[in-house]
């Protein structure tokens, strides 16, 4: 067993400028207490004792959710925890077990009083103490949120970019093979004769087509029909592969009137090889056009990643305009939301003046409450999240509605509370929901939440200007 004493006190770094006198009075109204590997030394609900100072061996902290036990603190020599001076958390929010022979020197919490009072450095020491580890717990919380708001949306993240880059890949290769080039086709193309007049007249009936803003959305069963109505008016007029050119003509929208203006432009000898040269040429559009829309999607996506984590902005309180958090939020989220079936309702008022805050912050209040809402209604494998944005005065309001099963009246209570969550192990921390209140809270705003069967809505309230 290690002697306790004042220069194995003044050996630790937070006894040092605390008198000897001090020391020795705490050792002498202090007990050595000895426990067992693997003994609870308290439970969730009890009150908290001490302080205990660890003098050999240690300590493991964690916490039962859904029946699964989640570590997430260790003590060890010389480290101090319980009921420190000033302190506001009275009751213990988890289980303490010992880890090896533990030693500690534990002081009566009832004569802390008698110490405040009398020893003013030893106090101090304490306090010290209880300000590091409410700094050190808030600094582990947040970095276990972040990393599982990180979780939360990178298989989503991975899915959303891996479409359009397969795409690009997909295309890419399809438009290298498509321009190698066929003797065939290249024989028939140097062979066609046409006037200069015949041409103008062909580029103004192709462009027409080609450069209609609007094209009408085909159904299955209407664009099935445009292929063979294309497919009969080639065979009927001996131009070749006319099954297989159709597609391409019908991609843009070409119908049998279309086609029937530019062959007037064609001399007959020529129709065969100058639709298939358009067929060929209208591929090459289409492809060039899919990898643009693929690019397009990856660089929204980066934008997105950008413009949610507020990458590249200084770190302290900007206006901005809110709904872009909120959007970007939906975009990060876009697989897990068309996963679930889910139908997202935005009801903005974009009246709205730039908000002042932590947008990068936000964005994570966003991200928690539209996870869970998601997670909430993937019991029903369908929902509709309506997100409503209004100005109440000076504040702006935000709701977010789910029309899940709701939150049971008895769990309702704790839901903002550090570790609590109802979801299985490794699928909820238990912090989300208490880092959106401590955001919200920074930003001199509330968080409320109401909820029944069917309709669970939380309420996000803070200044416009703050």
């Amino acid at each position: 067993m290690q002697t306790v004493d004042v220069s194995w006190l003044k050996s630790l770094e937070v006894f040092i400028n605390v008198p000897d006198k001090q020391l020795q009075w705490f050792i002498d109204n202090s007990e050595i207490r000895l426990i067992d590997d693997g003994e609870i030394l308290f439970q969730p609900g009890e009150p908290l004792t001490g302080p205990h100072i660890v003098v050999d061996g240690g300590i493991q902290f964690y916490m039962i959710q859904n029946g699964s036990r989640r570590d997430y603190l260790t003590f060890s020599r010389g480290d101090i925890t319980g009921y420190m001076p000033y302190s506001r958390g009275k009751i213990a929010g988890g289980y303490a077990v010992a880890i090896g022979q533990l030693q500690t020197l534990s002081f009566p919490t009832e004569r802390l009083p008698e110490l405040i009072k009398e020893h003013f450095e030893l106090t101090q020491s304490f306090v010290h103490v209880m300000s590091n580890r409410v700094r050190d717990f808030t600094a582990l919380k947040q970095q276990n949120e972040k990393m599982m708001a990180l979780g939360k949306l990178s298989a989503g993240l991975a899915h959303e970019l891996n479409n359009p880059a397969s795409a690009i890949a997909r295309d890419s290769g399809s438009l290298k093979e498509h321009l190698k080039l066929d003797p065939k086709l290249f024989k028939d193309m140097v062979m066609i004769r046409i006037e200069e007049d015949q041409v103008d007249q062909l580029n103004k009936e192709l462009f027409k087509v080609l450069s209609a803003t609007e094209q009408a959305r085909l159904s299955l069963k209407e664009r099935m029909a445009l292929e063979d109505a294309l497919t009969d008016w080639f065979e009927d007029h001996e131009v070749e592969n006319g099954y297989a050119i159709a597609e391409s003509f019908a991609d843009f929208n070409f119908s049998v009137d279309n086609l029937q203006a530019c062959a007037a432009a064609i001399p007959p000898a020529c129709l065969s090889p100058m639709f298939n040269l358009i067929s060929n040429l209208l591929i090459t559009e289409k492809m060039v056009e899919d990898i643009q829309v693929s690019s397009k999607r990856i660089a929204d996506l980066v934008t997105s990643i950008k413009n949610f984590t507020h990458m590249d902005r200084a770190q302290d309180k900007q206006f901005a305009d809110i709904h872009v958090g909120i959007r970007n939020t939906l975009t990060m989220l876009g697989h897990k939301i068309r996963k679930g079936n889910i139908q997202v309702v935005e009801d903005y008022d974009e009246t709205l003046p730039p908000v002042k805050g932590l947008i990068g912050e936000l964005n994570q209040v966003w991200t928690n409450i539209i996870d869970n809402a998601i997670d909430a209604m993937e019991v029903n494998g369908k929902g509709t999240l309506t997100i409503k944005t209004e100005r109440d005065k000076e504040f702006v309001q935000v709701l977010l509605i789910d029309d899940g099963p709701g939150i049971p009246a008895e769990v309702l209570p704790n839901i903002f509370d550090p570790f609590y969550t109802t979801k299985p192990m490794g699928k909820g921390t238990g912090m989300g929901l208490e880092v959106v209140q401590r955001i919200i809270y920074q930003h001199n705003g509330s968080v409320k939440v109401k909820s029944a069967p069917g309709h669970t809505e939380f309420m996000v309230c803070f200044p416009l200007d703050n």
